[in-house]
């Protein structure tokens, strides 16, 4: 990462109704289950297959787990100011959004918001709910100032003291 670009890592969005923690112990069930069955049948079943293919499905299920709510691949929700552009990413498979700063229009903070308005798309709304911790809201809230202040962008903050 150049020295010039600063990354502020997000929290992935809880959006999953079992939290976590419950989804993995869930996949630690299914495989303990899988291989207590697997251990104990000795060959008495016809369909003792079955049993590697739900513990196959078990190891992949916790895979999935453990790539959506972990850093396993890095940091995959972040914003990131560079040089010129505004860079959000939002989660592992989805793709980056890339805002130019010649095609900013304006940029609007509001309590849990950073508005970016563009001259060709519209607005796009970057959620700050993802952002733990005082220190790191008021690290984006200077990095999208001196962004804002660097490429005469104009900037409506509606909470300046912070």
């Amino acid at each position: 990462m150049p020295t010039a670009s600063t990354r502020i890592r997000l929290q992935p969005a809880n959006t999953s109704r079992i939290p976590f923690w419950g989804q993995l112990s869930f996949g630690v069930l299914w495989v303990a289950y899988t291989l207590a069955l697997i251990i104990t049948d000795s060959g008495l079943n016809d369909m003792h297959f079955l049993h590697y293919v739900f513990l196959v499905f078990s190891l992949v299920y916790i895979g999935y787990v453990l790539v959506h709510n972990a850093p396993v691949f890095g940091t995959q929700s972040y914003l990131e100011f560079t040089p010129g552009y505004i860079v959000h990413k939002n989660g592992l498979f989805r793709p980056k959004q890339v805002f130019a700063a010649e095609s900013i229009n304006r940029l609007e903070m509001v309590p849990q918001q950073v508005r970016v308005h563009t001259k060709e798309e519209g607005t796009y709304a970057l959620s700050l709910r993802e952002v733990r911790g005082r220190k790191r809201k008021r690290q984006l809230r200077e990095q999208v100032r001196n962004f804002a202040a660097q490429y005469q962008i104009p900037l409506q903050d509606s909470q300046p003291n912070l």
